[in-house]
């Protein structure tokens, strides 16, 4: 589970930005059952779900794809691949004093009912300084700290690891958290497959995801899932199921080389490639009544809707069954309201959600807002100033006395009362401008 997230100087957030988990005192009578995960070791109440409004360019997708970044380069800077590359980070660069500094990220969460706290300061080339700290009962222990190629290591805890250090094995722009978790140093190795439990994905564009769904279709009891969601989505969709690449009908234009690539991965390693999904329908006589059925394409006959939902489905069942974060960007896009409140609720329930899976995601539906869905310390803002530099803040951040919980959120954030939203004055000008000109050619 995640507590709280935090980065600084990456793309649009030049200053510290902090998105917590961490359900606060003031709404504690809010959906406290529902929304809220109680974790009495730590004597911590962590939240479930947290939607991030604003206005565009404010900062929403960038909060996710910093995320995303720490998540990739945990993974994947110990790799040999990476030696020698820059690394692909981006400061704040509308301002001298911060585009030629570093970016720093950090995550506190909880993994096996143990705490941890991991973060790291890069620039293009090199790991600038790294830290990993541990609480598995009530005291934080530090078990290394480095600047550049210099490394504080506890001597009990992480011993294995003074040796990857001691034979040079950190490249000066890989982390040791990363190499250490390749040499199976237990600590590291716990540290990245929490790491491995975040999955960042966007609302936009359902390519990324729609080939897992896809394949969690050829599982019976995924397929079941599936499309017991599909059927509650009310689609018209009475049954889903795999198509297999033909080899006899490739597509014409499919380059010959990927043709060959796909048959030898078939013939000498049994693979299996899918093509499409195909649904089925009740088709109906002019009475109403039940005649059979009629088979669509996902990909041709589909609505785009439908495709996004589908696509959805995989991330948001494997999430919930693993007790994963998921993180989405653009979440309602394309969707019906109804159905993205329902998505939210499987995260928000007990029932649904034994595993205390979270999601984060963005959004411009200002109905969720009313919905009752969520308490204030789930809404977060961001808001970009004059100077280009974004800020993340929470409705929680409030006093009680300029938002009370029983409030209509929705009203008072189109108003402009909590900030985050364009401004849009310069189009009144236009406006006024065009009329003056007209009258004066009238």
């Amino acid at each position: 589970m995640i507590i709280q997230f935090s980065l600084k100087n990456y793309k649009v957030f030049k200053e510290q930005a902090t998105l917590s988990f961490v359900a606060s005192n003031y709404d504690k009578d809010v959906r406290e059952d529902e929304n809220v995960i109680p974790i009495s070791d730590f004597k911590l109440r962590l939240l479930k779900s947290a939607v991030v409004y604003g206005a565009n360019a404010s900062g929403k997708s960038k909060l996710i794809e910093g995320l995303n970044f720490m998540r990739n380069f945990v993974i994947h800077s110990a790799k040999e691949s990476q030696t020698g590359e820059a690394i692909d980070v981006a400061p704040f660069r509308l301002s001298t004093e911060s585009e030629e500094s570093s970016s720093e990220f950090e995550t506190v969460f909880i993994k096996n009912n143990e705490l941890f706290r991991y973060g790291f300061e890069v620039n293009n080339k090199i790991i600038v300084s790294e830290w990993l700290y541990h609480r598995p009962h009530t005291k934080e222990v530090e078990i290394f700290y480095r600047e550049k190629q210099n490394f504080e290591i506890h001597q009990r805890l992480f011993k294995s690891a003074r040796m990857i250090v001691k034979e040079e094995l950190v490249r000066d722009n890989s982390l040791l958290l990363s190499v250490a978790a390749q040499f199976n140093i237990e600590l590291a190795k716990t540290v990245l497959e929490w790491f491995k439990g975040v999955r960042t994905i966007s609302g936009l564009s359902e390519e990324g995801y729609h080939g897992f769904t896809m394949r969690k279709t050829t599982d019976t009891d995924s397929k079941k899932k599936i499309l017991k969601l599909i059927k509650a989505a009310d689609l018209g969709i009475i049954d889903i199921s795999a198509q297999k690449l033909d080899l006899e009908n490739l597509p014409k234009d499919m380059p010959n080389q990927v043709k060959e690539i796909i048959r030898k991965k078939i013939s000498e390693e049994n693979a299996e490639f899918l093509s499409d999904i195909q649904t089925t329908h009740k088709k109906f006589d002019e009475n109403k009544k039940s005649v059979g059925i009629e088979e669509f394409s996902l990909e041709n006959d589909e609505s785009s809707g439908t495709k996004k939902f589908f696509a959805l489905t995989g991330p948001v069942l494997d999430a919930l069954e693993k007790g994963y974060i998921l993180a989405i960007d653009e979440m309602d896009s394309k969707l019906h309201p109804n159905l993205t409140c329902k998505l939210i609720s499987m995260f928000n329930s007990s029932k649904s959600n034994p595993r205390n899976a979270q999601l984060v995601f963005n959004t411009h539906n200002t109905n969720l807002l009313d919905s009752g869905l969520f308490r204030r310390d789930q809404i977060w803002f961001t808001q970009k100033d004059k100077y280009g530099v974004a800020k993340l803040f929470s409705l929680s951040d409030f006093k009680s006395t300029e938002v009370r919980k029983d409030e209509r959120f929705e009203d008072n954030y189109i108003r402009g009362k909590y900030g985050a939203i364009p401004y849009l004055d310069y189009f009144n000008d236009i406006i006024n401008q065009e009329k003056l000109l007209a009258n004066d050619e009238g």
